[in-house]
């Protein structure tokens, strides 16, 4: 049976009871290999151990002359010029007193030790091949321009953990170690639903009482934006028995179902009247805006029951669902969080956390957007971070340091 919203948890509490609710979906059965470029976004599945030196052998980091080292006094030496040495090559030995012309990333020639940039050269340029010529270089210290075998990283390191996001950078690496493929997690299915009988679609007649529904659109596309498969179901009516007819319609086909509104101590509260009879606990949280939650099970699959009001659920999603998706399955990758300075001051309840809206200025400093209120969309759509005011903080004045959630 659900439980009634009698004590008040900090947000810290409730993102551990979000985490414990979604651990038991990371299982072996919820991974996939993927090909790398359908990999994008989503969180590796398991450590990968690096199955050969980057690089995979020495090569010049200039275009220039590979040389010996000792052939080069400090004064300078002019050395004979033996054939080139492209990229993808095999050079053969180098022989004292010579200097291989060599391309950025071709191979050292065995007994090669450094290189000399071809602007340091006289001449600076590359001779033909078939034309005999000394070139005079300055001295070198050995490996010069040399990056050597295993440099980036050695065979048997780990590249990278299991958890880690995927990103253009991560993809690379696999690619540079010769990878084709990788093991990551699923996608969760997500259901969402919106709830009121006065919520209407976006372009349906809007009559008296009635708002248009904006929840569904803000976290659908924040869900999806984090990797997830989203179905929605349009908008559930106050009625709970038709709610908990459509969950049970759905609640085979996804792993996790989140409701947006009804989770409140009013009478009319459709959420925890369709969640009579399972697990689900409906609580306070002491943060600003977002504080009335729900977490639990309906016929075993996982609740998240948010707030109605538009920046609410959005908060919601930000300071709860996302965080634990990213430590449980490494998608989406976390918020950067930075410190900046207030360009106004500000006022906060000090028994709660407060998450303002702001925008994160060029100068280091944060600018609120809008006043603490749940309902201010536009408030949201001009802003770019989230800014964190601690519970137990009343006021903090201009120029004051905070932490700043980049969006």
């Amino acid at each position: 049976m659900h439980r009634t919203q009698t004590r008040h948890v900090t947000v810290e509490a409730h993102r551990e009871s979000v985490r414990r609710l979604l651990a038991p979906l990371r299982t072996p059965d919820r991974v996939e290999q993927l090909p790398l470029l359908a990999a994008l976004g989503r969180g590796l599945a398991a450590d990968v151990v690096a199955p050969l030196d980057l690089p995979p052998f020495p090569n010049s980091q200039m275009d220039g002359y590979a040389i010996r080292s000792a052939d080069v006094p400090d004064d300078g030496a002019e050395l004979r010029v033996v054939a080139p040495v492209p990229a993808g090559a095999t050079p053969p030995q180098l022989a004292p007193g010579t200097a291989a012309p060599i391309m950025t990333g071709a191979m050292m020639p065995p007994g090669a030790d450094a290189v000399v940039p071809i602007e340091q050269a006289l001449p600076a340029v590359f001779p033909a091949h078939d034309t005999p010529a000394t070139v005079r270089l300055p001295a070198a210290p050995a490996r010069n321009f040399v990056r050597d075998a295993g440099s980036d990283i050695r065979s048997g390191a780990l590249a990278l953990a299991a958890g880690t996001f995927l990103g253009p950078g991560q993809l690379g690496l696999l690619a540079a170690l010769g990878f084709t493929e990788v093991p990551v997690y699923q996608a969760l299915r997500i259901l969402l639903v919106t709830t009121g009988d006065e919520v209407v679609e976006p372009g349906s007649p809007l009559g008296p009482g009635k708002i248009y529904d904006s929840n569904a659109t803000l976290l659908e596309s924040s869900m999806r934006q984090a990797g997830l498969d989203v179905t929605r179901t349009g908008i559930s009516t106050d009625r709970p028995e038709e709610l908990a007819a459509l969950l049970r319609r759905h609640a085979a086909d996804v792993d996790l179902i989140v409701s947006t509104g009804g989770v409140s101590k009013g009478a009319y509260e459709v959420v925890r009247q369709a969640m009579e009879g399972h697990a689900v606990d409906f609580l306070g949280v002491a943060m600003q805006p977002g504080g009335p939650q729900g977490v639990g099970t309906f016929d075993g699959v996982p609740v998240l029951g948010f707030p109605g009001n538009p920046v609410s659920c959005l908060v919601s999603f930000e300071m709860f669902l996302r965080p634990a998706l990213a430590d449980l399955f490494g998608s989406p990758a976390p918020r950067p969080v930075v410190r900046a300075r207030l360009a106004q001051a500000l006022a906060s309840p000090p028994g709660k956390h407060q998450v303002r809206r702001g925008t994160a200025l060029p100068d280091g400093t944060v600018r609120l957007e809008g006043g603490a209120g749940s309902h201010l969309v536009s408030a949201l759509a001009r802003s770019n971070a989230l800014i964190q005011i601690p519970e137990g903080t009343s006021a903090l004045a201009e120029g004051a340091e905070v932490e700043v959630w980049m969006l």
